[in-house]
């Protein structure tokens, strides 16, 4: 198993790091086939440490940081969660960096995107193995960087840098909070180790581990995308297609409800903080979803379709149900790649154009994208059989059956949010793949590509057998996590039918509503409306609620008028006129007595004379 796990990171490590140092002096196909067979060789890892594993398995390989009594050595951890999430990652990225050898075909710097690639994978899995918080930030620091490179990739273009910036910017937010939290904790146990740190969690007040619960939270939000620090999200869809996969599919966005999901034996002890989680899941599930029913940009519907999803994540961790959180965000994984990927294909074949209403008649002419396209749809809006209908409904169980009010409320916004996400799928669906249709341009690439998505397609149809529902047989996820999932226990058959019951009514109504409004002649209709001025209510869903502009207001203008302050007022009008004015005064001295400086002997006499009789006229003064 210690081979496994130091292979599992090191072989993305040393193909980001061989790209990086020589992948413009190698063979193009060398480093693309590098830098694929080494996630490859570290999903073959993966699924070797699962088939031996036995339980829990802690393995330290040395020393990192050590001074004092500070110790956090490289030590990395396994058990069921970071178990599970290893091997989906190594697998999805390993499809993405085939579908990236392809998409980039036409790049010239291909050496810089790969070696970014095997890093992102190698941060991330840094990220979920570590037995202690150091070596958890480290890796959390390393997504967020190889994210904001990537975004950035076509940093040529100012959009693109500025996107780049934006993600950095706001997840730094989050990472000061969190940052606090783990130098709190240390300064309260005098240990960084996450599985002993989670045993000791009784020993503080609640107010302590509410205050260290919502610090953590705030770092969710910002490397997830939770309300109120998504605003970078929908801009980092700047960067290529197969980044965006990546970024929202099985790395950067998942980092935060793992973090909670890790700590929640720790700050699941308050009470608060689990209801805070749940709100934000809650509300940021609804926020993507309202979005999303107004968005043109392919990809930026996803992305807040994304945002959505992360939300009931969030809502299923506040729940107490890690369990289902981990099964939606596995489920979710293949068929958010499934969707971005096929995206990417559809970008491609037009021309990069990402307006959905430009778009059309795609079903016939990319066949192979529109039914694996339409399966991830399916999953997504949760349509019944497919494993999104099963991983976001044991979610939607957990909260149905937490006590009170708060969840209560909770549970019918997800029913809510449900109904929309079904309804803004399958209004792509028509867009895009439906109606007159368009010119594309297929090419090679493009066949491979394609291809790609058939197996993420299959694992998200049928990625319900992961955690099925008991009255189908119960789940292996759940057994596997030791029955950690508080929702999924305790409840009927009937009770369980009838939940699944509603959750299925409402995804098959929107799928009717965006049929009715879409579909056949409907959507000509919709197409010749796209083109008038939009009404307030759908400006501000495109705007994503003006969070945007309130920042703006709140935060850059009061800055902007701050430093105009600065700069006219104080360093101008003060530092720069009062150094004019010295200079200006030694200038004026130094002519006055420059006039003295004439080479007449007469004059200089006179000057001696005039100052001799000062100093006697002084000395004078003194003895009087």
């Amino acid at each position: 198993m210690t081979l496994y796990l130091a292979l599992m990171l090191l072989f993305p490590l040393l193909g980001g790091t061989v790209s990086a140092l020589a992948g413009r002096k190698l063979p193009r196909r060398l480093v693309e086939a590098g830098v694929c067979a080494a996630v490859w060789a570290s999903f073959v890892c993966a699924v070797l440490a699962a088939a031996s594993y036995r339980g829990p398995v802690s393995v330290e390989f040395g020393r990192w940081l050590s001074a004092f009594d500070l110790q956090a050595p490289i030590h990395l951890y396994l058990d069921p969660l970071s178990l599970s999430l290893s091997v989906m990652i190594c697998f999805v990225c390993g499809l993405i960096h085939v579908y990236s050898v392809y998409y980039m075909a036409d790049q010239a710097d291909y050496a810089r995107f790969f070696a970014l690639l095997n890093l992102f994978v190698f941060a991330m899995l840094t990220l979920i193995l570590a037995e202690n918080l150091p070596l958890l930030y480290l890796g959390w620091e390393g997504v967020g960087l190889c994210s904001y490179l990537l975004v950035g990739f076509w940093y040529t273009d100012s959009n693109n840098a500025t996107a780049g910036r934006k993600a950095f910017i706001t997840t730094r937010i989050g990472d000061t909070a969190l940052l606090v939290g783990i130098a709190w904790l240390f300064q309260l146990f005098g240990t960084f180790s996450i599985p002993q740190i989670n045993g000791m969690g009784f020993l503080l007040p609640h107010g302590i581990v509410t205050a260290i619960g919502i610090l953590f939270l705030v770092g969710a939000m910002g490397k997830s995308a939770q309300v109120p620090l998504m605003v970078w999200l929908p801009d980092a869809m700047a960067g290529p297609t197969p980044v965006s996969a990546m970024i929202h599919a099985a790395t950067m966005v998942t980092a935060g409800v793992y973090l909670l999901s890790r700590m929640f034996p720790f700050i699941g002890g308050s009470a608060v903080t689990c209801a805070a989680i749940a709100i934000t899941g809650g509300i940021t599930a609804f926020y993507g979803a309202t979005c999303a029913l107004a968005q043109r940009d392919l990809k930026k519907v996803l992305a807040f379709s994304t945002i959505s999803q992360i939300g009931y994540m969030m809502l299923g961790v506040g729940a107490g149900a890690i369990t289902a959180a981990t099964f939606h965000l596995l489920v979710h994984a293949f068929f958010k790649a499934l969707l971005f990927l096929g995206a990417g294909c559809v970008i491609t074949a037009m021309h990069h154009e990402q307006d959905i209403y430009k778009m059309g008649g795609l079903k016939d002419r990319l066949p192979l994208t529109f039914w694996p396209f339409l399966a991830g749809a399916a999953c997504l809006a949760g349509i019944p059989l497919t494993g999104g209908f099963f991983s976001k409904d044991s979610i939607l169980a957990a909260v149905f059956l937490k006590e009170g009010t708060l969840y209560t409320s909770l549970y019918l916004l997800a029913l809510l949010t449900a109904l929309l996400t079904s309804y803004y799928s399958f209004r792509l669906i028509y867009l895009v793949f439906f109606g007159s249709q368009v010119h594309v341009h297929t090419h090679g690439e493009l066949k491979v590509m394609q291809w790609v998505l058939v197996p993420l397609a299959l694992l998200g149809l049928f990625g319900g057998v992961l955690d099925l529902p008991g009255y189908l047989g119960g789940g292996f996820l759940d057994s596997f996590f030791g029955h950690q999932a508080g929702g999924e226990v305790g409840h009927s058959a009937a009770q369980e039918v009838a939940l699944q019951g509603v959750a299925a009514t409402l995804a098959i109504f929107g799928l009717l509503a965006a049929h009715w409004r879409y579909g056949g002649k409907s959507r000509v209709d919709r197409v010749r409306e796209s083109s008038t001025r939009p009404s307030p209510l759908y400006a501000f869903l495109l705007n994503g609620w003006y969070f945007d502009r309130l920042y703006h207001a709140i935060l850059i203008r009061p800055y902007e008028y701050l430093s105009g302050i600065l700069w006219e007022k104080v360093d101008e009008g003060v530092i720069d006129d009062s150094l004019d004015g010295m200079s200006s005064g030694l200038g004026i001295t130094g002519r006055w007595l420059g006039r003295w400086s004439t080479g007449k002997v007469s004059l200089y006499i006179l000057s001696f004379a005039a100052g001799g009789a000062v100093v006697l006229g002084y000395l004078a003064w003194l003895t009087l």
